[in-house]
């Protein structure tokens, strides 16, 4: 117990930008626990309180008043709660509106969440792929699905690698629509997400990296399920490549022929797809196969209520 509790503290002195040895942490909490006979929570308060006093540290402002609890993504059961987590980035979402930073997915290994960032808390941004030790958040609720909020108080760490749950979901249906979005599209070389009108939201206009993806909607007969496939996806179910699409491109003088033919080649087939489903919402497709049936122009305007 001494040893993981004097991990529990390194942890907290370096989100404090403290570098204690994990070692020296040990030897004063094994002298007070077993020496000294001093329960070990006691223990751990002392010694948190002496390094806080001899390195001059500024512990983490709360929104109770007092340290927030380091938590799994699974112990999130109600919104309110103050709490720290040590996850990974495993996407940042595109958003439009001014007053949020960021908003995307961390996961852990018991789970994912959603996270938003408010612009401001002026607060560093977070990466896609990395993890970090995200401290003193609030937790919120919409539709019985939680969500973490970052605030002015919030102190972001890099950690080191988060290993997160495989929480795949299978569904079979058919692709009922191909969303706006879709296509041959460009990114921001700085942070990837999708330009409009050859501009970023956040670093103005750029000349761009071309993509392929597409936005879709499955439906299995009880649920319309978005889904998106990523550039190699995209590639495996239609043929199309990012090459292939930007000729396309050019020859019509028209981007949109590219997403006229993805419509054609997968509205109204069947598929079988497996991923995670993120934010409660997208379904990013890992694997993607054809099944047998398909189903007709007509059958699909009634999916979609266009008839």
């Amino acid at each position: 117990m001494v040893k993981d509790t004097a991990k529990e503290l390194r942890e907290k002195f370096s989100q404090m930008g403290a570098d204690v040895p994990l070692k020296e942490i040990e030897q004063k909490l094994d002298l007070l626990v077993n020496q000294y006979k001093v329960p070990e929570d006691e223990a751990k308060r002392t010694v948190m309180n002496q390094y806080v006093r001899d390195l001059k540290l500024q512990r983490p402002q709360t929104g109770g008043g007092g340290e927030t609890q380091l938590v799994k993504i699974k112990d999130i059961i109600k919104d309110g709660m103050w709490v720290s987590l040590k996850a990974k980035v495993l996407q940042i979402w595109e958003n439009d509106k001014p007053s949020i930073s960021q908003i995307g997915m961390l996961g852990d290994e018991t789970g994912t969440i959603k996270f938003v960032s408010f612009a401001k808390s002026d607060l560093p941004k977070l990466e896609e792929g990395k993890s970090y030790y995200l401290t003193n958040m609030v937790t919120d609720s919409w539709q019985s699905r939680f969500s973490v909020k970052l605030n002015k108080t919030t102190t972001i760490v890099p950690t080191e690698d988060v290993e997160v749950a495989d929480g795949d979901t299978i569904m079979t249906g058919a692709i009922v629509d191909v969303q706006s979005g879709s296509g041959l599209i460009k990114r921001c070389p700085e942070c990837n997400r999708p330009l409009t009108k050859g501009a970023c939201v956040d670093h103005g206009k750029q000349e761009g990296e071309y993509d392929l993806r597409v936005k879709a909607v499955l439906d299995d007969g009880k649920i319309a399920q978005d889904i998106i496939l990523n550039q190699e996806m995209t590639y495996q179910v239609t043929g199309i490549n990012v090459n292939m699409a930007k000729k396309m491109a050019m020859d019509a003088v028209d981007p949109g022929v590219v997403l006229d033919e993805i419509k054609h080649i997968m509205l109204g087939k069947y598929f079988t797809v497996k991923g995670p489903i993120m934010g409660g919402r997208y379904l990013l497709a890992k694997e993607m196969q054809r099944t047998a049936r398909d189903i007709t122009l007509d059958e699909v305007l009634k999916k979609v209520g266009a008839v």
